[in-house]
């Protein structure tokens, strides 16, 4: 079941709140100066990757269309904003009736993008595009790096399924979009139950530790398990010792057991252990799952032990040691008065210490060499060149306010897969090292 194909509404509150004071103090000078009509272009862009990433996963997409949507200042929303006095009575008028009716830009969920990559484009009115600065930074900045860490894990993984199971290790919430980033970033399933009714991901799950222990002995929790989920479920081995458990329960749920799972010890020993058990027991089609504390280090480093699929958890939800993409969000070009159709002029931020941009309302396309590997992310204003006219990366996901580029998140998922796949084989490489393609500007 996908609820985004069902037609289900959007059970988000509204996202006006997601926000930052200044950025409505800063409306409220606009309106009262005259700035707040100048049709301007906003850009979210990083001006590196983390630290050895040679490549970035843009996730999220579909979340911030729906803030888009969701942002709405109730009266509840409202009257906290005049209680506090956050803005004037002018200003509160103005935002009654907010409604974004500009156009977004923005690389495709599940694409891949680098330094410079204009990931997200944001055009309206001043007023109109700076308020959704904070809520469209949170989403793209968690989502991203998550989808990253996965896509790193799954590569790792080659063909073996991974189980996002990582709930219990962050904000409820941010579990949710956690495991929904994971999805797109190659993982296959969730033991969140939320993330399985919002967004479709298929849910797995059968027992922890407590239940074993709850029993009287290992045995009997094994055959009440398999008595209540039959014998294709999978038993958890390592409670207390591997090679009893696995004995017991080939006894009790018989050649045909589903699945074993190890959650601790030496992972690479116990698994060839676990495996050479089970085969001299006749379960030679009993798969073997492991968990605890997995990263893309320790999956990759179980490559030839005899696993069928992984459980992470903490790693993952916490972006394996990079929880931020460090994406910014812009003003890279602005009217020259209110008037519509007053010509756009390239703005920048220069300063020290690296945090410069570039000005202008930008394209951005990906050159691929005769064999169709990807070479270069070349990114530019003004026309597009000929030879990268059918290369372009942004697609228009807003329409004058309007939504047109929702998508089922498996179409996320499989773009991801074949951006991931036009990468120079060097992308997947876990070793340390800079952006696997230059980005050119012309």
């Amino acid at each position: 079941m996908n609820p985004a194909d069902l037609g289900l509404p959007v059970d988000v509150p509204s996202t006006a709140l997601f926000t930052d004071h200044y950025e409505l103090t800063m409306l409220q000078a606009a309106l009262a100066n005259g700035t707040a009509d100048r049709r301007s272009v906003f850009e979210v862009f990083t001006r590196r990757l983390p630290e050895g990433r040679r490549y970035g996963v843009v996730a999220g997409t579909g979340r911030v269309l729906d803030a888009v949507e969701n942002f709405r200042f109730d009266s509840a929303v409202l009257e906290f904003l005049r209680e506090r006095a956050v803005v004037d009575m002018r200003t509160l008028d103005w935002l009654a009736s907010y409604r974004f009716s500009g156009d977004i830009w923005g690389y495709p969920e599940g694409e891949v993008y680098f330094p410079g990559s204009p990931v997200l484009r944001v055009e309206g009115s001043f007023a109109e595009c700076v308020l959704l600065e904070t809520v469209i930074l949170s989403i793209l900045n968690h989502d991203s790096a998550i989808a990253a860490a996965a896509s790193r894990m799954s590569s790792a993984a080659g063909d073996r399924p991974l189980i996002e199971m990582g709930a219990r290790r962050t904000h409820e919430l941010a579990a949710v979009a956690a495991s929904r980033a994971a999805y797109v970033g190659g993982f296959t399933s969730t033991s969140d139950l939320a993330a399985g009714f919002r967004y479709g991901i298929p849910t797995v799950g059968t027992s922890a530790h407590a239940f074993t222990l709850v029993h009287d002995s290992e045995r009997d929790a094994f055959t009440a398990q398999v008595a209540s989920l039959g014998r294709g479920t999978t038993l958890l081995v390592d409670t207390y010792d591997v090679a009893e458990a696995v004995r017991t329960a080939v006894e009790v749920a018989g050649t045909d057991l589903g699945a074993v799972r190890i959650d601790s010890g030496d992972l690479l020993l116990v698994a060839h252990r676990v495996r050479q058990q089970l085969d001299e027991l006749g379960a030679t089609s009993t798969k073997i799952v492991v968990t605890s504390d997995l990263d893309e280090y320790a999956i990759a480093s179980l490559a030839a032990a005899p696993v069928d699929a992984y459980g992470v958890g903490t790693q993952l939800v916490t972006g394996s040691g990079h929880p931020t993409c460090s994406m910014v969000y812009k003003l890279v070009a602005r009217a020259t008065s209110a008037d519509p159709k007053a010509a756009l002029v390239p703005v920048a931020k220069k300063s020290t210490g690296g945090k410069t941009s570039i000005g202008g309302r930008k394209w951005a396309a990906r050159r691929r060499d005769a064999d169709g590997v990807a070479e270069a992310e070349v990114i530019g204003v003004g026309p597009v060149p000929s030879a990268l006219a059918d290369r372009q990366l942004l697609t228009h996901l807003v329409k004058a306010g309007e939504v047109v580029a929702r998508e089922p998140l498996e179409a996320a998922r499989d773009r991801h897969r074949a951006a991931r796949a036009s990468l120079p084989l060097s992308a997947t490489q876990l070793s340390r090292g800079e952006a696997v393609l230059p980005t050119e500007y012309v």
